[in-house]
């Protein structure tokens, strides 16, 4: 088994811990067999100093997960039909969490067009978006609270390819209507995964990190 990402370097500030994510790989074991993706585009969203966050007006069941400890999965239902699943950082009783926005697929093909059909064939839309991502991982709610740095977990966060800070774009977070003008999203520059501008969305100005 590839070796896990460790629990000290996720329980740092979330925009520390979104810098580390990308290049790492999240792998989760499906009905149909292993997916594997590597991190391309993240956002990193804090607690109640941050009008965009779900723990801005404190503790609730639905967030429970992003108050620690680091490593554990919190995935949330929004829209009435997508789930989204974050990595959560900060220490323990310290609300913070790393959105996984998108993630190049680096197992099997074939395997993954047969849980995402609709990409028709094209590899970059496989896990482009936080709903896609989830999607293709099978990322429900019963994974939320999901320790993704135990190895005997169905979902792991595993070691990969460090991705050099010339790399990494820095822009406003996407779909955010507050706290919108954070520059929290993250992504490795020249990744087919990741999110395009589109009109109505934050523009991508992002700068080198």
């Amino acid at each position: 088994m590839s070796e896990l990402l460790t629990r000290a370097e996720l329980a740092v500030e979330p925009l520390e811990a979104a810098r580390r994510l990308l290049g790492h790989e999240l792998v989760s074991d499906t009905p149909e067999g292993e997916v594997r993706v590597r991190i391309v585009e993240v956002e990193a969203y804090r607690g109640d100093d941050d009008p965009g966050s779900h723990c801005y007006r404190g503790r609730t069941p639905r967030n429970d997960v992003m108050w620690g400890p680091a490593g554990h999965l919190y995935v949330y239902f929004v829209y009435g039909m997508h789930f989204c699943a974050n990595v959560v950082a900060r220490g323990d009783g310290e609300p913070g969490a790393v959105l996984l926005r998108a993630g190049e697929v680096l197992s099997d093909r074939a395997l993954a067009h047969v849980r995402r059909p609709t990409a028709r064939g094209r590899d970059a839309e496989l896990a482009r978006g936080p709903a896609r991502l989830c999607t293709l991982l099978g990322l429900v709610r019963e994974h939320d609270g999901t320790d993704v740095l135990d190895p005997a977990s169905p979902v792991r966060l595993e070691r990969g390819r460090e991705v050099p800070d010339e790399a990494v774009r820095r822009g406003p977070r996407v779909g955010v209507a507050a706290g919108q003008q954070r520059p929290w999203r993250l992504w490795v520059d020249g990744s087919r995964a990741v999110t395009p501008y589109k009109a109505g969305r934050p523009r991508q100005d992002g700068v080198d990190w």
